[in-house]
């Protein structure tokens, strides 16, 4: 099991960047694929970004390809996810997420394990 925290949400204004932090307790943290979805009021879930165990492979929703960037720290048991050049259209709760298994996060889009949640609201 593993519990996950998002920090860095805020309001920011169109073209600006934020950075979010998801940290993670519980199990070993580089044993988890880690993944970013948002969701907007009525609007389905989304998946944003995921990232491999040890951090060499990623993946990015077609919205974010070239803004976004996911990273991950194990030492720290952190994965980050840095928002540049952001739109109105990124306006969304931002949950962290989390799994053992690769396919389930970037194919199926259903991980087991996910954080709180933390707001992103970008103005035009």
């Amino acid at each position: 099991q593993v519990h996950l925290v998002e920090s860095g949400g805020g309001l920011v204004q169109a073209g600006g960047s934020l950075r979010l932090s998801c940290s993670a307790s519980g199990r070993t943290f580089s044993s988890y694929v880690m993944g970013w979805f948002r969701q907007a009021p009525g609007k389905e879930r989304e998946f944003v970004a995921a990232i491999s165990w040890s951090g060499s492979s990623t993946w990015y929703g077609d919205s974010v390809k070239g803004r976004f960037t996911i990273s991950r720290d194990n030492a720290k048991n952190t994965m980050y996810l840095q928002m540049n050049s952001l739109k109105p259209e990124d306006t969304a709760v931002y949950y962290c997420a989390a799994d053992p298994q690769l396919h389930t996060i970037v194919v199926v889009t259903t991980p087991n394990y996910w954080g709180q949640g933390t707001q992103v609201t970008v103005s035009s």
